[in-house]
């Protein structure tokens, strides 16, 4: 029996994917990309700093997306993946990352698409945020 207010592995793991896939995300467009082209380094570095770490953040953001949809899964049932808003959001979240990745390597000079791709997962991820925690132990309405 768990106490009051206790939160399981799951909702824990929830938490902690979606902390570290959204606020990477937003860390890295919002507040690292503008802080590094205001130092006064050279364009192409900046440009080539992005381009390194973007997509790294978006397999971060495709790893964890999983990871909550497991939880997901475990605490709601797998209707939930298509029924809930969360479920929604981290299924839009995953393809946003395939597509990301799959118009990296076939077309690579679709750059537009990739930067659409990389903010709908970011603003997903703030929606998701709003969302409540999977949680076991809570009663089905």
């Amino acid at each position: 029996m768990s106490k009051p207010g206790s939160r399981d592995a799951g909702a824990i793991s929830w938490l902690l994917a979606q902390t570290l896939w959204v606020g990477g995300l937003w860390l890295l467009h919002f507040l690292i990309m503008p802080a590094i082209s205001k130092v006064g380094l050279a364009s192409l570095l900046v440009e080539e700093l992005g381009d390194t770490l973007r997509p790294l953040l978006v397999g971060l953001a495709a790893v964890c997306a999983c990871v909550q949809v497991l939880v997901l899964i475990r605490a709601e049932r797998l209707v939930s993946l298509v029924r809930d808003m969360r479920g929604q959001l981290l299924l839009v979240v995953i393809a946003m990352a395939v597509s990301y990745f799959g118009v990296r390597q076939w077309l690579p000079t679709a750059g537009l698409w990739q930067m659409f791709s990389y903010l709908v997962m970011a603003f997903c991820g703030l929606l998701l945020v709003l969302q409540p925690v999977p949680d076991r132990f809570r009663p089905k309405v």
